[in-house]
């Protein structure tokens, strides 16, 4: 919502929202960092992630949770802890985690460890089938491993058929792996054939740096949904989808 009445300004979807998403990343907010957040940024976030595995050490977990909770904003905890919890043959004790939080988001990755993909399948159908809203990552965190174009699309679809309610394009935190090069440059050609196969509205691209934003909104426009967001990116992410900020200021205008 506009504080002023400018025209030619983008409609944005109302909460809740299935495309034009913004995951943030929470990387070890404070109870009172999320209050802050959540009083100036909460109508921009549509989903947020507490990283990798940041739940595990932070304290008071349950106190800040009960903040998004209050405030309507889904979260999760991030795919690699998951994948610890995958890798020790903890999966059940990883489901008792999930209901002792009330967590009805979860992320399913194999960004950090060997998961054949059958297993992956396997662990996104189950917990769609138990209610859970379910967001799977393509992509390593590793620089040494790369998958080809129709690799990423053959495990989006899949995933997206097993019951991924969005598919997560991996870009760590860092902006440099996954879908992206190690300098941070999009790997366009790969998004490009991505795109054929996969619906656009299927995916949330990780685009932790400005320009990596600025990229996929100038291709896909206002309703691009982004990721690994960090709070203080929030509001300046917003005026780019709205063209509010020099570098998609035309973007919008007829």
């Amino acid at each position: 919502m506009l504080n002023y009445p400018l025209s030619q300004i983008p409609e944005r979807d109302p909460k809740p929202r299935q495309r034009g998403l913004t995951m943030i990343m929470d990387k070890g907010l404070s109870i009172r960092e999320v209050e802050d957040f959540l009083s100036v940024a909460g109508e921009y976030a549509d989903v947020v992630k507490l990283g990798w595995a940041t739940s595990a050490v932070t304290p008071n977990l349950e106190a800040k949770l009960d903040v998004f909770r209050r405030n309507n904003i889904p979260f999760y905890f991030g795919g690699t802890l998951l994948e610890a919890f995958y890798i020790r043959g903890q999966v059940d004790e990883y489901r008792r985690i999930l209901e002792k939080y009330d967590v009805r988001y979860l992320e399913v990755s194999d960004g950090s460890v060997d998961m054949e993909l059958s297993d992956k399948l396997a662990l996104i159908e189950s917990f769609a089938k138990e209610n859970y809203t379910v967001l799977s990552e393509v992509g390593s965190k590793s620089t040494k491993k790369i998958l080809a174009p129709y690799q990423w699309v053959e495990m989006m679809k899949r995933e997206l058929d097993a019951g991924s309610w969005k598919v997560i394009a991996e870009a760590r935190e860092g902006g440099n792996v996954g879908a992206f090069r190690e300098d941070g440059e999009v790997r366009s050609d790969l998004i490009e054939e991505i795109l054929r196969d996969v619906p656009g509205e299927s995916i949330i691209w990780e685009a932790p740096l400005k320009s990596q934003q600025v990229w996929f909104i100038k291709l896909l426009g206002t309703h691009v949904n982004l990721g690994n967001i960090a709070p203080a990116e929030a509001i300046p992410l917003e005026t780019l989808r709205l063209g509010l900020r020099g570098d998609t200021f035309f973007s919008f205008l007829k």
